[in-house]
């Protein structure tokens, strides 16, 4: 018996955990002393590399159906750092496929360089194919952005000709200009052409609240003590630049222009997006007057976002209230293994909140949104 039980389960996000030679092992001598080091930021998360015994990993596949509820996370967790053991993870969680993401390389969205920049999303990449290209059911994600048109497309190329799906981008406006100008229609072309999605994960933005909104002349300010955990003021706002940033792509018009185009927010929540919809429709009604793109567009972008683009609810959240006052084919499964913030039990939690919802949404949730998304073919 696996953690999936009967049920066909589809993730839609989970991470490796970088190694200290994660990136420059796949890197050209040239760069690799100024490639950033991996490290866990201000959360200060030791990094580690693959040290597991044998019997160790004996006693981590014996936890079986309770690997999830019972195992490790982070560094520890069965199959974080080696991929023939996140096969045997899979194996013991019965998931179909697993989208696969870097857990400590969103710093190099920053990197100002702009040449070793695009170097590093090559190393990453690499990196990714190398881990996720011995098992047909791990999917892994690619990092690149908007910024150079020509550099932006040269590894968007070699990133789809490695595997990998799908494309990480950092969720601001690139080169100055919207990510909906007409110059990136290639890059959203190609992803539409090749049935991959674009996405938008935490780290795309500012992870944390900037520091002066915890000071409260009460408490000292905190950040939480392992990477990419966040607390409950960086909650409030961890989910906004992925709002604008699709906001604004749906008013420029590109999932219109690219109807095979997909993309997602992914573990920044999903109880924001009923109202961000509601805004968008009201937007493009009342300044269609005024605003002749918007007069022209022939769905309503809520539409638009309905059949385009995805989201990951919190474990905590009530998607089963998400599926009734917006469309259920807008959310995705997720567990974030080995991460702390999936929980111990994230289908129980999700299939608990859906249990009003009737069957089909739950399967849909569970997999079926996610298999159109990612382009895979049905199981017989």
């Amino acid at each position: 018996m696996t953690y999936a039980r009967d049920h066909r389960v589809i993730d839609a996000d989970s991470h490796l955990m970088e190694w200290p030679t994660f990136l420059t092992e796949q890197a050209p001598a040239r760069i690799r002393a100024a490639l950033p080091p991996i490290g866990g930021g201000s959360a200060g998360l030791q990094v580690k590399g693959f040290e597991r015994t044998d019997a160790a990993r004996e006693a981590l596949v014996a936890l079986g159906d309770d690997l999830i509820r019972k195992g490790p996370k982070w560094y520890d967790a069965l199959g974080a750092i080696d991929p023939n053991e996140r096969a045997m993870a899979l194996d013991l969680l019965g998931f179909e496929h697993q989208v696969v993401y870097s857990s400590l390389c969103a710093p190099l969205f920053g990197i100002a360089d702009s040449g070793l920049r695009y170097d590093a999303y090559r190393a990453h990449n690499r990196a990714m194919a190398e881990f996720c290209g011995r098992d047909p059911r791990l999917h892994g994600v690619a990092l690149c952005d908007l910024d150079d048109p020509r550099r932006s497309i040269e590894e968007l190329e070699f990133a789809l000709d490695l595997g990998l799906g799908p494309v990480w981008l950092p969720a601001r406006a690139p080169g100055g200009v919207s990510p909906g100008h007409d110059r990136h229609d290639p890059f959203w072309a190609r992803l539409a052409e090749r049935r991959v999605p674009f996405v938008l994960h935490v780290g795309s933005g500012p992870l944390q609240i900037d520091d002066a909104w915890r000071l409260n002349g009460r408490a000292p300010p905190t950040r939480m003590p392992v990477a990419e955990v966040i607390n409950s003021k960086d909650l409030m706002v961890v989910y906004q630049p992925a709002e604008r940033f699709l906001s604004v792509l749906l008013l420029d018009g590109a999932l219109e222009r690219h109807r095979q185009l997909r993309g997602g927010a992914i573990e920044m929540g999903a109880g924001w997006v009923p109202d961000m919809l509601r805004r968008l429709d009201h937007a493009a009604d009342i300044w269609g007057k005024s605003e002749p793109e918007l007069r022209a567009m022939s769905r309503k972008p809520s539409q638009q976002a309905a059949e385009q683009l995805r989201f990951t609810p919190y474990p905590f959240e009530d998607v089963g209230l998400l599926c009734r006052i917006s469309d259920p084919q807008l959310y995705l499964f997720s567990s974030d293994y080995p991460h702390a913030e999936g929980g111990r039990d994230p289908l129980g939690r999700f299939s608990k909140s859906l249990a009003a919802a009737g069957e089909a949404t739950l399967r849909a949730f569970l997999a079926e949104n996610a298999r159109g998304w990612l382009g895979l073919d049905s199981p017989p």
